[in-house]
């Protein structure tokens, strides 16, 4: 076995990249696992095949250990659900989606829904959180790392910014509803494919739709080309508003950077802020703030 200390930087770099781009995110189990009793166990199932299919057979390999007849079959293994192809994930998805009356009647289909590449991968899924009542949403990108693995919409370092952006206007997050463009993780954080997006469209649009919002923040490229327009870039359609059509509801809604593109640029910090002030107003006009 390759130990790191015999790699040099270069192939150390490489080799973490490759571990990241496969989803690899831990390098430690979080309990000890002994390997040489899982060695043993294994060994010794490989043993016992040859006694175990002579005795199928009515016989017994010669110096195996006596076996036992008539032992009951073991249940078979369950297995993954079989997906649809994409034209019924997507159809059987809308379905789901206009038949849930409610919040939480939606966010079973979603936890039951088994016909997204996504969900095989992820950890969890990602419903909206927050409170509905104040009117007020923010859409965010794709799952990331973090929230695949606490659960909640803008987590980790992205999430504490969230958070100081909002207390900027005078709200948080139970001021407001949060929800992520995406119900999974895609592995690796790699680019969901445009199957898996049509697929989990109908999802976020009925959340829009049952929570009925009057004004939207939505924060980042992808929310923006996934609700608005699938051409858009974000510098340009940022601080503009738009209509968002989610079903029968129709809300102003404001494209903005996301909070994780504003740590890897903090000089877009301004440009932020500058859509912060819009979106106030627009909540103190519509009598929200």
């Amino acid at each position: 076995m390759i130990q790191a200390s015999e790699l040099d930087p270069a192939e150390l770099a490489a080799l973490l990249a490759f571990y990241a781009e496969a989803g690899v995110e831990f390098m430690l189990e979080d309990e000890p696992v002994d390997r040489f009793a899982e060695f043993e166990q294994q060994k010794q199932a490989r043993a016992q095949r040859p006694a175990q299919a002579a005795a199928a057979q009515g016989g017994q390999a010669p110096g195996a250990p006596p076996v036992q007849r008539n032992a009951p079959a073991a249940p078979p293994k369950p297995t993954a659900p079989i997906l649809l192809p994409d034209a019924e994930a997507i159809a059987e998805a809308k379905r789901l989606a206009l038949s849930a009356r409610d919040m939480e009647t939606l966010r079973e289909a979603i936890l039951g829904f088994e016909h997204c590449n996504l969900k095989r991968g992820a950890k969890q899924t990602l419903f909206a959180s927050g409170n509905p009542d104040t009117g007020i949403m923010v859409v965010g990108a794709v799952p990331g790392a973090d929230e695949d693995r606490d659960g909640t919409p803008f987590a980790g370092k992205a999430g504490e910014l969230l958070d100081r952006m909002l207390a900027s206007i005078g709200l948080d997050r139970g001021k407001v509803m949060l929800v992520n463009a995406l119900p999974w993780r895609p592995p690796g954080n790699r680019s969901p494919y445009a199957a898996e997006m049509e697929i989990c469209k109908p999802f976020l649009e009925r959340q829009i739709e049952l929570s009925s919002p009057k004004a939207v923040l939505i924060l980042g490229n992808f929310a923006t080309r996934y609700l608005l327009d699938g051409n858009a870039a974000i510098h340009l359609a940022r601080g503009q508003w738009r209509d968002l059509k989610a079903g029968e509801h129709i809300v102003p809604a404001l494209p903005s950077l996301h909070p994780q593109d504003l740590l890897l640029a903090p000089a877009n910090k301004r440009l932020a802020w500058q859509d912060l002030l819009a979106f106030r107003m627009k909540l103190s006009e519509l009598g929200l703030a």
